[in-house]
């Protein structure tokens, strides 16, 4: 068995206390014997004010969260999985980015988030996430002490090709950090893990944000870990804090050999359309 730790957070507009929770965090992890930490979709910075957060968003190498995380992972000697962070991009756009960070402090991995977050909700919400953020371009699975770590992040979760191009690259536990809305939260949330899960016949490990947030925004929370049958281990429910799950990554391999959906994926042509 080996003890992952999942941190819930209600983000908010200032970095500096964002980062502060993330620390306090990193080596309440290793205090519980946690071999890695996943943190939620942006926690460095959630503010949906992008004139106000702009003074915020700076190149990866000179954000000062990154900076404090990589530096109390080395201090914890604790693996940590940022889930994103809102970094500058190519251009004027920004990038969506998580980061796989090692026990030395060093970054092991880089992912941006491919699938843009552009809806309207029927209670009025409405959010365009390609108006500022590129789409990432590739799928990344990283080795890591708690397994083969195949990277996502929120909207990502609804788009099932790119769940099954992480395992068949060799993913046995899957990150999809979040800050899921509380309307699609409510109504997709757990049957879209559950599904991501046993389709792939792989741990997903969802540290999301919780709660009413500085920005106005509300989050759905429910940070999980589901096995790879499906089995919930883990459930957060709302409130922010630390939770620890214990996974058996050989159950991977126990499972994929009962029903080797791996193996008898095939490629499929576009459909017949007859009329």
């Amino acid at each position: 068995m080996t003890r992952i730790a999942l941190l819930q957070m209600t983000s908010g507009i200032d970095p500096a206390a964002n980062a502060a929770t993330l620390v306090e965090a990193i080596h309440a992890a290793k205090a519980g014997r946690a071999a890695m930490l996943f943190t939620p979709e942006m926690s460095g910075l959630l503010d949906r004010d992008r004139a106000r957060a702009a003074a915020h968003i700076v190149d990866e190498h000179d954000d000062p969260v990154l900076a404090a995380v990589r530096a109390a992972a080395r201090d914890a000697g604790l693996w940590v999985h940022v889930g994103s962070l809102a970094v500058r991009g190519a251009g004027e756009r920004l990038a969506n980015r998580g980061f796989v960070i090692d026990d030395a402090g060093e970054i092991a991995a880089r992912y941006d988030k491919m699938h843009m977050f552009d809806v309207s909700l029927s209670t009025g919400e409405e959010w365009r996430e390609s108006a500022a953020y590129s789409p990432g371009s590739r799928s990344v699975v990283v080795e890591t002490p708690v397994g083969m770590l195949g990277l996502s992040i929120c909207y990502d979760i609804r788009f099932p090709a790119l769940y099954q191009a992480l395992s068949a690259a060799g993913a046995t536990v899957i990150a999809v950090p979040a800050a899921f809305t509380r309307p699609t939260g409510e109504a997709h949330w757990a049957t879209l893990l559950s599904a991501r899960a046993i389709e792939n016949a792989a741990f997903v490990v969802a540290a999301a944000q919780s709660g009413e947030h500085d920005d106005g925004r509300n989050t759905h929370g429910h940070s999980v870990a589901i096995g790879p049958w499906g089995d919930m281990l883990l459930d957060m429910g709302t409130d922010a804090g630390l939770g620890f799950a214990d996974i058996d990554v050989e159950a991977v391999g126990d499972i994929r050999a009962r029903i080797p959906v791996i193996d008898h994926r095939r490629t499929i042509p576009a459909a017949e359309v007859v009329r």
